[in-house]
């Protein structure tokens, strides 16, 4: 099984300015770098459209996601109060009957 390479921010940046700024196809960028076409294309259209955010690197979540995380813990934390509300509501009625 082979590892998944990594590749730095500025190696991202630099292959995509070849394609956008030295007028380089995207197949012929990709050869030169050694790397898939797909991957560079990929790499094209996440800097067009998140501009700053793009590369950002493992970890380093948008305000967005970090909200959205926070959320769905508190989710999560209230689902399985609520569950536990229920088993206590059988549990005392059985015992009062």
């Amino acid at each position: 099984m082979s590892t998944r390479r990594k590749y730095t921010k500025e190696f991202k940046l630099d292959a995509v300015s070849l394609v956008t700024e030295q007028n380089y196809t995207c197949p012929e960028a990709a050869m030169s770098l050694g790397i898939n076409p797909n991957i560079l294309s990929r790499w094209i259209r996440e800097l067009t459209e998140k501009d700053d955010l793009a590369f950002r690197g493992n970890g380093k979540l948008t305000a967005e996601q970090t909200e959205i995380r926070q959320l769905r813990a508190e989710v999560r934390r209230l689902t399985m109060e609520k569950e536990i509300l229920k088993k206590a509501t059988v549990f005392f009625a059985k015992e009062m009957k």
